[in-house]
């Protein structure tokens, strides 16, 4: 078993009954999101454990192999380097470590079904991917300026404990980074898979804005009442 993640935790009352592991996005750490944890209307909902991991260092090939942290990697994939392909080990390592972070949550009285996983970026596509395979019940998943990785073997792996999860995924209409048509099509295709996907669009690109914080803070409060 690999080591546990390095995460910084903030939490929003004593004794929390809730989680929230949040994944940041390529090149970031998990410093990345927790100014947001004060911006965030949750009224009404538990005492939250705020958990942001930090991704482990590795070359990403798009970005000339320079070290930084990252999920998986990123290399050029066909159509003249144009189309970006996620490395599907890099992917299923950080699965198994978010796996990690939920027993651990586990281990400190807190139940499945009061986690949420969430991310930006590549943290948004490692949510998608941990949470809607993932054996037990959660409470929700929450995707930013993300996509569906590995998609060709979602069906054959969604975990049916998560078939009626809850996922937040919201989308810049101009993000250069990530082209809002990944973004959309990834939710389509969830939708049509039965899942009650909650889309968000703003006239962002790859960023989050105070709209989306506020829709953020909406639904946490609604899927860990």
């Amino acid at each position: 078993m690999t080591a546990l993640l390095e995460t910084i935790e903030i939490e929003s009352a004593p004794n929390p009954t809730a989680a929230v592991i949040w994944m940041h996005g390529l090149g970031a750490d998990g410093n990345d999101f927790v100014p947001i944890v004060n911006e965030l209307d949750l009224t009404g909902a538990p005492a939250i454990r705020f958990i942001f991991p930090h991704a482990p260092l590795r070359p990403v090939t798009i970005n000339n192999g320079h070290v930084m942290r990252a999920w998986y990697d990123v290399s050029f994939g066909t159509l003249e380097g144009r189309s970006r392909k996620a490395d599907e080990r890099g992917v299923r390592d950080s699965q198994a470590q978010i796996g990690q972070l939920i027993a651990r949550e586990q281990g400190r009285k807190i139940s499945s079904k009061n986690i949420v996983l969430a991310g930006f970026s590549q943290g948004g596509a490692i949510a998608l991917q941990t949470g809607l395979r993932h054996p037990e019940p959660l409470a929700g998943v929450m995707a930013l300026s993300t996509y569906l990785p590995l998609a060709e073997s979602f069906a054959q792996e969604a975990a049916p404990a998560n078939a009626k999860t809850s996922v937040f995924m919201a989308h810049g209409t101009h993000d250069p980074v990530v082209p809002y048509a990944m973004g959309n099509a990834s939710s389509v295709r969830l939708q049509q898979a039965g899942y009650p996907v909650e889309w968000h669009e703003y006239p962002m690109q790859h960023s989050v804005c105070l709209e989306e914080i506020a829709d953020i803070g909406h639904w946490l409060g609604k899927v860990l009442a």
